[in-house]
């Protein structure tokens, strides 16, 4: 299994986005992130299906390092329950890899 992990992460617009991934990257939490703007998310929250447009922001970072990120979007976000999900990445371009891995330091 790889060391590398991609965690999505949604925010209400581009310029939240764009403030979360840059600090994450400054801050060496995260190697990269891409922003998908004019993403559609269909949810049910506190009772109500809501129907709105956000921006997904896809980061990667180590496995290891996931539970800092976490914990820095949360303090970042304005969402009172931000959506951070990692998911393994089995399969990495060997020098990708050696890339991210150089840019987020071990913890």
């Amino acid at each position: 299994m790889s060391e590398l992990a991609v965690v999505l992460v949604t925010a209400p617009d581009l310029d939240t986005a764009a403030r979360i991934a840059r600090t994450l990257v400054e801050e060496r939490l995260a190697a990269c992130g891409n922003l998908l703007p004019q993403v559609r998310s269909i949810y049910r929250w506190q009772g109500q299906v809501h129907d709105e447009s956000e921006v997904l922001m896809v980061l990667k970072t180590r496995r290891e390092g996931v539970e800092a990120l976490r914990e820095r979007v949360v303090a970042l976000h304005p969402y009172e329950c931000p959506e951070v999900v990692a998911l393994a990445a089995d399969e990495v371009h060997p020098p990708y890899l050696a890339w991210v891995l150089g840019e987020v330091p071990v913890r």
